[in-house]
């Protein structure tokens, strides 16, 4: 690759670096697996980044989409670590209302099925339309739409007003 394509990617990955490790996290729910999940598709737009580095960053998010979906399909590559003990919850007057708020959100995240969790991810956290999250996941807009409907109201149930405090749907 020639000096300045690689400067380039350098350049790409300092400037976006943090905000493809949050998309990350967000479908991960776990740093190292997010951490992992960036690289892993870092290393693939490298190696096509002289086709691709025009529209690099839509590229490169596609390629987590697709890899953390890979990963869904095969439940049985999971990584679960087993415990002896279920480890102890804090109190319910033990944190700030906030922090406690945050939590409950994304236990119900991580709760909701991964093509919905998706969605919202594309369209809430990065705030993509309809269509462009269809056309990043590869369905229809009407997919995306129940997918996104589905996830809230499952959220709404599992997380109660705290949802509709927060923004709601769009």
């Amino acid at each position: 690759m020639k000096q300045s394509l690689e400067d380039e990617f350098t350049v790409f990955v300092a400037d976006r670096g943090q905000a493809l490790l949050r998309i990350a996290y967000a479908l991960t729910g776990d740093r190292g697996a997010a951490e992992d999940l960036v690289q892993g598709a870092l290393a693939k737009a490298y190696a096509r980044w002289p086709r691709i580095h025009s529209d690099a960053e839509a590229y490169v998010r596609r390629i987590l989409y697709n890899d953390r979906a890979s990963l869904w399909r095969r439940p049985g590559r999971r990584r679960e670590v087993s415990v002896a003990e279920v480890p102890d919850r804090a109190g319910p007057g033990a944190h700030d209302e906030d922090v406690t708020e945050r939590l409950a959100l994304r236990e119900a995240l991580l709760a909701l099925p991964a093509r919905q969790r998706a969605v919202l991810v594309m369209r809430y956290l990065e705030d993509r339309s309809v269509e462009e999250t269809a056309e990043a996941l590869g369905c229809r807009p009407g997919t995306v739409a129940s997918q996104a409907s589905r996830a809230l109201a499952k959220l709404r149930v599992s997380a109660g007003d705290r949802i509709t405090e927060l923004g709601g749907a769009r």
